[in-house]
């Protein structure tokens, strides 16, 4: 009598990532991470250490390449990055661990907060942002390391959150089909920000720099409008996935989501770590009584309006970016999720 074997065959996103990591082939990002991480704290460490000795950039408008960490701090936290990502990669699941490597990649982040400036200068040279290239150059490089941290410490969660390894979703994850409730009060949130930054400026008036700064200050100006309006709204909006009808050509088709999630999720980080860092300033400097006065001959009380404000803008297109990457996200090609 001949008896038959029933195999069942396991579709692979079934199983356990941790079970596949031996049969699947690490992305990229995975492979170069530490050792990117571990080269850029080698150079940028050398370099902060030989500033540290000579003198860094002082440029405007803070007189100093980097917020809050200069000197020999600067140079510690280039060996804190070191000392993380290594870890990372020889222990064992640790929620310290995970937290003190994304407290130094958040540390980096903001103290480059200022290359959002650099950039606005760099784009629009007629608004009177002064740039300084060493300066801009030391404040990418540092935003870099905060990547590199960044990349260094989601792959450590993944690996041991069964996470996979590609995406990040794990089984319990629920894939968004809608922007959630929390995704339109962060885009409310940030279009409120802008309108009282424009509020904050109508009460001590515009002067004379919109005429005077010609054509890149209206680009400016035009840009500020649609960052505070039209892009948060996208996050959340139908037509920030898919044309709308009345396009010609383009009604109906996708919307390339990094066209809306490249500058939302930029404009949040960079805006949320810059007055981030700039509303504690302004605290300690308000409560110390060593405020300057003399700034553009603007008010304390304006900047206490237009700071909180900024912050605000930050956060919620930070925020809605990331209802956005989750609604826009493909489907996996190695997980199925």
């Amino acid at each position: 009598m001949r008896v038959s074997v029933m195999t069942q065959v396991v579709p692979d996103r079934l199983v356990p990532e941790r079970l596949l990591l031996g049969q699947m082939r690490l992305p990229g990002w995975r492979r170069w991470a530490l050792p990117a991480a571990l080269a850029w704290a080698l150079c940028y460490g050398s370099l902060r250490a030989v500033w540290a000795l000579t003198g860094a950039p002082s440029p405007p408008p803070v007189d100093s390449d980097l917020i809050g960490f200069t000197g020999w701090w600067a140079v510690g936290l280039c060996a804190a990055a070191a000392v993380v990502v290594v870890a990372l990669e020889r222990s064992g699941w640790s929620l310290a661990l995970a937290l003190a490597a994304w407290a130094v990649a958040i540390a980096l982040a903001v103290a480059s907060g200022v290359v959002l400036l650099d950039v606005v200068g760099l784009l629009l040279p007629g608004v009177g942002v002064k740039v300084s290239l060493a300066a801009f150059a030391s404040r990418v490089a540092c935003l870099s390391g905060a990547a590199l941290v960044g990349t260094n410490v989601l792959s450590y969660q993944r690996h041991w959150h069964d996470a996979c390894l590609v995406c990040g979703s794990t089984p319990g994850t629920v894939r968004l089909t809608r922007p959630p409730r929390w995704a339109w009060v962060a885009v409310w949130a940030a279009v409120a920000g802008c309108v009282v930054r424009l509020l904050a400026q109508l009460a001590v008036g515009f002067g004379s720099e919109l005429l005077e700064g010609g054509a890149p200050a209206l680009m400016f100006e035009v840009g500020f409008l649609l960052a505070g309006t039209v892009l948060p709204l996208a996050l959340v909006c139908r037509w920030g996935r898919v044309f709308p009808g009345w396009l010609p050509v383009l009604a109906g088709r996708r919307v390339a989501r990094w066209w809306v999630l490249a500058p939302a999720a930029s404009l949040g980080v960079g805006m949320t770590a810059y007055f981030g860092i700039s509303i504690v300033k302004l605290a300690g400097q308000t409560l110390t009584g060593t405020w300057d006065q003399g700034f553009d001959g603007y008010p304390l009380w304006f900047f206490w309006l237009a700071v909180p404000a900024y912050l605000t803008w930050g956060l919620g297109l930070g925020v809605a970016a990331f209802a956005y990457q989750r609604i826009t996200r493909p489907v996996c090609n190695v997980c199925g999720r």
